[in-house]
């Protein structure tokens, strides 16, 4: 089959982003079907291509990926108008592509929300049998963390929640509350597919890529990373609230590793600075063929949200996927799935959000007892190949879109 996919934020492994998509369509391409890849520009992303855009946009094929790319950069620490005008631009420029493009399904992953736009116009207008990816649950997740309170809004993209969820042939969430959200929302339970983040073992493997540290940290030192956006979302002053307390207790052997980018980092920075949190290290967003190395020389990675309940069961981070690929123990700050998948396989530590110093106990405990360290991300590695091998998940995902288009 004919797969026209679209995902505004799309990177292959040569950038600093989630690579879900680039590994979905790869296997499409392994069983045999073909995929046309619409994207925009995104930050800390690479699409592999190129060449000049021309008239707003290029193409050409990546690993086997037919790719357009529209010319709409985005970045993680755009303020809500520019975001929003963005997120419009490649709707409308992608509903274009969905009437015109020769296929014979439809595939739109969130976030943005707008994603699913081009979907329900090739479902409405040419009967094409389209599925839809929800990654996060909108607009329950900015509603609660009160970055969105204007009720119009609100409505809007509640309209629009409901809309690519009806017009959808099925919907694949990424987390369990996902998938119960959105039967809330009144869509069957058969039209309904949990496929999680996956786990890239090869990738993440021993003897992928060579370990590396930031200058600033010592092989003596306790390493704890956290890898992701630097926003709202992430609650990353609960790291620095934990830096803190560790320098009070004199706890310099503790360093943590901050990668990536987003609207708070340079505030983040600067509270460091003001406070004289020597312990944390910001670094640039690294490609995920160079975070494998960093994440063989960690000793922790830190699994971080703010205390909002919808991220309780309804958000499946990169990240804490990536840290248990790599066999190294996570550090949770917030109750859900996630924390109780950590506490029943016994592959890191969970502590109570808000509570900085439950959070430093439990990195000077792991910096005490390194010899714990090994197994625990041993059991973490073994729960990411039992349970979440990305090479199994790509192939349920795979099943959910031939089964679509061949009912």
């Amino acid at each position: 089959m004919r797969v026209l996919y679209f995902h505004q934020h799309f990177s292959t492994p040569q950038g600093a982003s989630g690579t879900r998509s680039y590994e979905m369509a790869r296997r499409l391409l392994e069983r045999g079907h073909q995929v046309t890849l619409v994207c925009g520009s995104y930050g800390a992303g690479r699409t592999g291509l190129i060449q000049p855009f021309i008239d707003g946009a290029r193409r050409g094929s990546v690993d086997g990926i037919d790719i357009i790319e529209f010319e709409l950069p985005y970045l993680n620490r755009d303020g809500f108008i520019r975001r929003t005008i963005t997120f419009l631009r490649y709707a409308w420029r992608s509903v274009i592509v969905a009437l015109r493009h020769d296929c014979d399904l439809v595939f739109a992953t969130s976030t943005p929300l707008t994603a699913g736009i081009p979907g329900i116009a090739a479902s409405l207008l040419r009967r094409k049998p389209f599925v839809f990816e929800v990654r996060d649950l909108w607009p329950e997740l900015p509603r609660e963390m009160g970055v969105i309170t204007n009720p119009f809004v609100l409505w809007a993209m509640a309209a629009l929640e409901w809309a690519s969820y009806h017009a959808a042939r099925a919907c694949i969430g990424l987390a369990p509350g996902i998938v119960q959200g959105i039967e809330r929302r009144g869509i069957a339970p058969n039209r309904l597919h949990l496929v999680p983040n996956g786990c890239d073992l090869e990738l993440f493997g021993e003897g992928a890529a060579v370990p590396w540290r930031p200058k600033s940290v010592l092989t003596t030192d306790l390493m704890a990373v956290f890898t992701g956006a630097h926003g709202i979302a992430n609650g990353l002053d609960a790291v620095l609230d934990a830096a803190a307390e560790l320098k009070r207790r004199n706890r310099n052997d503790i360093k943590l590793v901050m990668i990536g980018d987003g609207k708070l980092k340079a505030t983040l920075m600067q509270r460091a600075q003001r406070e004289g949190l020597d312990n944390c290290v910001f670094h640039t967003p690294v490609p995920k063929v160079k975070l494998s190395g960093l994440m063989r020389s960690a000793d922790v990675g830190l699994m971080i949200l703010a205390n909002v309940p919808a991220f309780y069961f309804g958000t499946s981070p990169n990240k804490f996927f990536d840290y248990i690929a790599a066999g190294v123990p996570v550090l949770n700050n917030y109750p859900g799935w996630l924390a109780v998948l950590i506490e029943e396989h016994h592959c890191g530590i969970t502590v109570p959000p808000g509570n900085a110093g439950a959070f430093a106990d439990a990195l000077e405990k792991m910096a005490d007892d390194r010899s714990a360290l090994p197994k625990m991300g041993a059991q973490g590695r073994m729960l990411a190949s039992r349970e979440f091998d990305r090479q199994l998940l790509s192939d349920r995902f795979v099943d959910v879109l031939e089964a679509v288009v061949l009912a």
